[in-house]
């Protein structure tokens, strides 16, 4: 895959992840965006390092998918973890 393919995985990625995790996150649209394309990029790397899985130059294998939205999820749950409560939350 090219690295618009990954742009495009991550970004599909990301709206996943989102959906798996609703809520209000710190970053908004942009933020939540910004780290599904991230997690597409660390969750291949990761699966194709650690877990003897390499990635796939087919944009439709399962694998590759699993993998990009795994760490979406990984990347916003930390995230959220780290930055979720710094916004005042006045009104």
């Amino acid at each position: 895959m090219t690295i618009i393919g990954w742009l495009v995985l991550g970004l599909l990625a990301g709206a996943v992840a989102k959906i798996l995790l609703p809520g209000r996150d710190p970053g908004g649209p942009i933020g939540t965006t910004l780290i599904g394309i991230a997690g597409a990029f660390i969750g291949g790397w990761i699966s194709s390092r650690w877990l003897d899985r390499p990635i796939t130059s087919d944009f439709y294998d399962g694998a590759t998918w699993a993998a990009a939205i795994g760490g979406s999820l990984v990347l916003l749950i930390i995230y959220r973890i780290l930055f979720g409560h710094s916004r005042s939350r006045s009104r």
